[in-house]
């Protein structure tokens, strides 16, 4: 599994992939998707990768503070789905960024194109180094049953991964 950071940003990254592979071993991703062209290099290489999707696409930049991150992550997104790697689309859940409104609207976004496994995680302040955020814990009725519900319907497989 290649994790940690953003690993598509690893120069030998590829070349680890490979021999992992030749070794006989299933080779796993994790990825926010920030760099389709790395992205796309890599799929091939891939048994299963977890894409992290952060919010809508024209929210990205807010929760990323990244102009044009949101372009970037459905590029990604659309890469893996074409690709026929398995995967999984999923959302940390966090009341300064997310609303049942705004989940929705994602989780039709994801659908419109093609996601057919999602998941919604609860944050989880331990190790967030930014007090002021990891102290805001809201309210987690974001992920209360009608939500869920609502989600469940819209994909093949959807769960929610709580604390």
């Amino acid at each position: 599994m290649f994790s940690g950071g953003e690993p598509t940003l690893q120069s030998g990254i590829k070349q680890a992939m490979t021999e992992v592979r030749e070794l006989g071993f299933r080779v796993g991703l994790h990825t926010n998707g920030a760099y389709p062209s790395h992205l796309a290099e890599l799929l091939p290489l891939t048994s299963w990768v977890g894409m992290d999707i952060k919010s809508t696409f024209a929210n990205y930049d807010r929760v990323t503070g990244t102009p044009t991150s949101g372009e970037k992550s459905r590029k990604s997104a659309q890469l893996l789905l074409a690709s026929g790697v398995p995967y999984e689309f999923r959302t940390t859940v966090h009341p300064i960024y997310h609303s049942t409104t705004l989940l929705l609207e994602l989780a039709e976004e994801l659908q419109q194109l093609g996601a057919k496994h999602y998941m919604l995680q609860e944050f989880r302040p331990q190790g967030c180094a930014d007090e002021a955020f990891k102290s805001i814990h809201g309210d987690q009725n974001l992920l209360k049953d009608l939500l869920c519900n609502r989600l469940e319907d819209m994909f093949e497989s959807f769960t929610v991964r709580r604390n």
